[in-house]
């Protein structure tokens, strides 16, 4: 994580208290942590980070509020996202890394410091919805006559939208011809 030495904080050295750290989260952040393969192309994401002391834990406060470019899942053409997450993680030392659940972290007293880097990745990642589409009208429309020529439709639909979502109805088989095997399970008592 040598790319990621700006986003380590030395909880070791830090005093009793409240200590405030701020980082931009931008093309080159998005880029280098996930090589390429993230779905966040681009961002604008200014973080605050506040880090309250006492004794051997930490409790880590994260503000994050930006911007971030991902593509459309409907056309491919880039899209921009609002970002604003908060979230908290408390880190205390211990003889080993681990990760006792998603809010604990326990690191090595003897490394004394945790690095951020793939946390902040994961707070904006998990703030994004899981179908990032345009809104109605706004799609590629190049694209979207495309992926209507080839649209799964019935005899009666006759909408004619081009930016309507293209879903699959997947109906139940019934042309009767089940695989013996399965019968066994007819007879199965799912009560009890």
């Amino acid at each position: 994580m040598g790319k990621f030495t700006v986003y380590n904080i030395p909880l070791k050295g830090l005093s009793e208290g409240i200590h405030s750290f701020d980082f931009l989260l931008d093309k080159k952040y998005f880029s280098d942590i996930s090589d390429g393969e993230s779905d966040i192309k681009r961002g604008d994401v200014p973080v605050k980070l506040t880090v309250k002391r006492v004794g051997s834990t930490f409790e880590m406060s994260f503000d994050l509020s930006g911007e971030v470019i991902v593509p459309c899942d409907r056309c491919l053409d880039d899209l921009s996202y609002e970002v604003a997450v908060q979230n908290r993680l408390f880190v205390k030392f211990g003889k080993e890394y681990s990760e006792e659940s998603d809010e604990i972290v326990v690191i090595p007293e003897d490394e004394g410091e945790i690095n951020i880097a793939w946390f902040l990745y994961e707070f904006v990642a998990l703030s994004l919805p899981v179908k990032k589409v345009h809104p109605p009208g706004k799609c590629n429309r190049m694209m979207s006559s495309k992926l209507n020529k080839h649209k799964a439709s019935s005899p009666d639909d006759e909408s004619g939208d081009e930016d309507s979502d293209v879903d699959v109805d997947y109906e139940d088989d019934s042309s009767g011809d089940v695989d013996p095997r399965w019968d066994a399970l007819k007879n199965l008592n799912t009560e009890e």
